[in-house]
């Protein structure tokens, strides 16, 4: 006998980057299948796993060795990881194969902070082969640049990448609810804003030597114009909300009338 405090962990299943797949873990081997578009079998679709993410797993453990463990509430004879989630297989497969969509719907699945969702992306993009890690997007493209739709989501918007060839102007139009902020990264440019109704038009002379958002305000139209007669003008540009052609909210109206 020396002494040493003993305490006993009753682990759910635990999930996590580098766990083996087709061996122990359910969601190991999903996430190493689906991320190769390889065939799974789901038994039962219904049946519920408690979950427990490995660096949930870690912090306990060095919690435990500072003598700040958890013990189980109904038994006080044993600790416990506090945070564990519950999920069925078929909301498991379901989420991981809207993850492995991405690459072609661009839409990303609302994922908060510290969410069971949050730690199985973590989890599936560590089984996805090296070579699969770039994302090809489809460029829009015309004589006047181009316009790259990156991501999207009902909870965060649209992120989208414009790009205007020297001397273009872009935009022309307003929203009614809709807004963005406008954000040039690279180039010289001029944003335009006009409220509807009035002549006032305000300038913002914006490049990428000074990184600041320009928001495109409800009820103004709006333009961004390229003034380098060489360079392209680079934009990030986020919308609070997705594009929707059967509610497009957008308006065309010059900014400058006269």
């Amino acid at each position: 006998m020396t002494g040493a405090k003993a305490m006993i962990y009753r682990f759910p299943n635990v999930f996590g980057k580098w766990c083996r797949p087709n061996y122990n873990s359910a969601v190991a081997t999903f996430c190493h299948s689906i991320a190769r578009d390889l065939p799974i079998t789901v038994s039962d679709p219904e049946i519920e796993l408690e979950l427990v993410y490995i660096d949930d797993l870690l912090e306990e453990m060095l919690r435990a060795l500072t003598g700040r463990e958890h013990h189980d509430q109904t038994d006080a004879d044993f600790c416990r990881v506090p945070c564990t989630h519950k999920a069925t297989l078929g909301q498991i497969v379901t989420l991981l194969r809207s993850f492995r969509a991405f690459d072609k719907t661009i839409t990303m699945a609302n994922i908060p902070a510290g969410s069971f969702e949050s730690k199985l992306y973590s989890t599936y993009l560590s089984y996805l082969p090296p070579r699969q890690a770039c994302v090809a997007f489809k460029m829009n493209e015309d004589h006047r640049g181009s316009f790259t739709e990156i991501m999207r989501s009902d909870g965060f918007g649209q992120f989208s990448v414009n790009i205007s060839k020297p001397g273009v102007t872009k935009g022309e139009h307003w929203h009614h609810s809709k807004w963005e902020l406008f954000v040039v990264v690279s180039g010289h440019g001029l944003i335009r804003l006009r409220k509807i109704g009035t002549d006032e038009i305000t300038e913002y002379e914006v490049s990428g030597d000074k990184i600041q958002g320009v928001y495109m305000l409800p009820g103004y139209t709006h333009s961004i114009v390229n003034l380098s007669e060489t360079q392209d003008l680079v934009t990030l540009m986020w919308a609070n909300e997705c594009f929707c052609p059967d509610k497009p909210d957008t308006y065309f109206e010059a900014v400058d009338q006269t």
